[in-house]
């Protein structure tokens, strides 16, 4: 056993790795009297480095000394806790805990990687350190808040990894793992806009709520606020720029979900997608500085930030378009999919976006894809027009309209100026 320069630098890192969560245990016990603090800066500190050093003795004479060095710690932690806990000021399991994170980091260090050991060490000094938040956090989060998470954990860490990944069916269409990957991406992207609604948008009124719930469902959003200006609601200015926040948001949705499938139709959508979006903000500006005294006093509700019967209707939804894309491709050509693409738009943006993304260029002209998502992104606009118009009524729909026939008419056509 030598000691060079990588040794000592393992076992600094042992150390520095105790210090960083010994400082932390230490400033939040800070306020507690001398000798009644569980374990502080000088504790951690010398356990990181013990760790270290074991992890040097177990190099040198068998893997195994290591867990024998854990157990003796554990006992004598559990024996030090159990006579002290009346007059330690955290006798809990945390400070049991980091003390033998700190001493199995320090033998990581030397043992293993040095550099994933300091990364631990961070992270766990931020989970420590983040106590109140996280206990805050955790008071407030609702039933089905916390479905919600781990529903699309299933769905994303244990139902994605174990799908096969090959085509199924009429044209080798169906592939199960990238279709329940596409879902994933778009159950995701609405858990996000839920949340940032429930932390920001009700405090801040129709324009964020809008920013954001584009990301989750822009048509609902639309109605729900269409439906506030039947209920009375006199502030046209301030509805009409959180429907129009909504629709801005759907195109730079549209965007980066098809980007993020297939990269190439990034040159193509990006200069009409961008400019629609930028026109229909521009709008929900205009209006919101016009009305930006205007608060909701009703809550939005988009439902249920993540529903697992939503993600296998949209799977099921997703399967029947890709077939019917293909049949559409196969008996009608481009005509077929612009067709589809319209249809499709009425209901729902993200379905036709996904398909088109995933047969381009493999089995569909990349401009044809590029073209089909405009199409079905333009419908879909038209559609939210109209419900302005009929839910919101005159005042509120003829502020949407204006603005939204503007972007369609001023951004779609780019598509053939800057097409790909």
């Amino acid at each position: 056993m030598t000691l060079d320069y990588e040794t000592i630098r393992n076992l600094g890192i042992a150390l520095g790795a105790g210090l960083l969560i010994g400082l932390e245990r230490g400033w939040s016990s800070r306020s507690s009297s001398e000798g009644v603090r569980a374990a502080g800066l000088r504790t951690h500190g010398l356990v990181g480095l013990l760790g270290g050093f074991w992890g040097l003795l177990s190099k040198a004479l068998g893997a195994f000394l290591v867990g024998f060095g854990f157990v003796a710690l554990g006992l004598l932690v559990a024996i030090v806790f159990q006579q002290r806990k009346t007059e330690l000021s955290d006798p809990g399991m945390t400070s049991a805990v980091a003390l033998l994170l700190t001493f199995t980091l320090g033998a990581t260090a030397v043992m293993a990687d040095a550099s994933l050991a300091a990364s631990a060490a961070v992270i766990a000094a931020f989970l420590l350190g983040f106590k109140p938040a996280l206990h805050t956090w955790v008071r407030s989060l609702r039933r089905e808040e916390l479905y919600a998470t781990l529903y699309l954990l299933l769905i994303s860490v244990v139902m994605l990894p174990i799908l096969p990944d090959r085509g199924y069916g009429p044209w080798q269409a169906l592939n199960p793992y990238q279709i329940w990957w596409m879902v994933v991406l778009i159950a995701g992207l609405s858990y996000v806009g839920y949340f940032v609604i429930r932390i920001a948008g009700e405090r801040h009124g129709p324009m964020l709520t809008g920013i954001f719930g584009g990301l989750a469902a822009s048509t609902a959003v639309t109605l729900t606020l269409s439906r506030l200006s039947r209920r009375g609601f006199e502030i046209p200015d301030a509805l009409a720029a959180g429907i129009l926040a909504a629709c801005g948001t759907m195109f730079v949705r549209v965007l980066l979900v098809s980007s993020a499938v297939n990269a190439s139709l990034l040159a193509g959508l990006a200069t009409p997608m961008l400019v629609m979006a930028a026109m229909t903000y521009l709008g929900a500006a205009f209006y919101w500085f016009r009305a930006r005294e205007a608060r909701l006093t009703e809550k939005l509700d988009l439902g249920n930030p993540f529903q697992l019967g939503m993600a296998l209707k949209f799977g099921l939804l997703l399967a029947v378009i890709m077939v019917v894309s293909r049949v559409a491709q196969s008996h009608a050509g481009e005509t077929g999919i612009y067709a589809l693409a319209t249809a499709s738009g009425i209901a729902d943006v993200d379905a036709i976006t996904l398909t088109l993304s995933k047969m381009s260029p493999a089995s569909l002209a990349v401009e044809t894809a590029a073209r089909g998502i405009v199409v079905a992104a333009v419908t879909n606009t038209l559609v939210k027009t109209g419900i302005s118009i009929a839910v919101g009524g005159w005042r509120l729909g003829a502020r949407v309209a204006v603005v939204l026939l503007l972007a369609v008419i001023l951004g779609a056509p780019l598509l053939f100026l800057f097409g790909v």
